[in-house]
């Protein structure tokens, strides 16, 4: 459903959500080795959370990347707007370009219905919500 860097940037900010509580800033190394997500790919995945106003990125020897916020104010659907957009709960269910409300494919209307679920389920769910819960490496497995 979603990118590969969607996935990334939702599996590292959920795991920075659950590190927020023990330390301010949390290097790149740490997120890459511990999510075993490759660094320069998570590098530009993470600028672009900072260019969404998600992330702070702060340089230096106590530098790292830290929420922009409290975990429970960040939603699973703010990280995926940013990083893949929202067009895929727009995007008819069996790609048919030619599938509107008006003039609609054979599974439109239950397949939106399902997508309006799973759009409020990411809407509705906070980084410190998902954070509480199992480890972040568990959750993507």
């Amino acid at each position: 459903m979603f990118s590969a860097s969607c996935h990334y940037g939702l599996q590292a900010m959920l795991y920075i959500a659950k590190r927020s509580a023990e330390t301010e800033n949390i290097e790149l190394n740490e997120i890459s080795e511990s999510q075993q997500i490759p660094k320069f790919f998570l590098s530009k995945i993470l600028q672009q959370l900072v260019k969404g106003k998600l992330l702070v990125s702060m340089r230096g020897p106590n530098g790292g990347f830290r929420l922009n916020g409290s975990p429970r104010q960040i939603c699973l659907i703010d990280v995926i707007r940013i990083i893949d957009g929202l067009d895929i709960f727009d995007q008819c269910g069996i790609g048919d370009t030619s599938c509107n409300p008006k003039d609609y494919c054979p599974i439109h209307e239950e397949f939106s219905k399902q997508r309006e679920c799973v759009f409020r389920l990411f809407s509705e769910t906070s980084l410190g919500c998902l954070s509480d819960k199992k480890s972040i490496k568990q959750s993507f497995n």
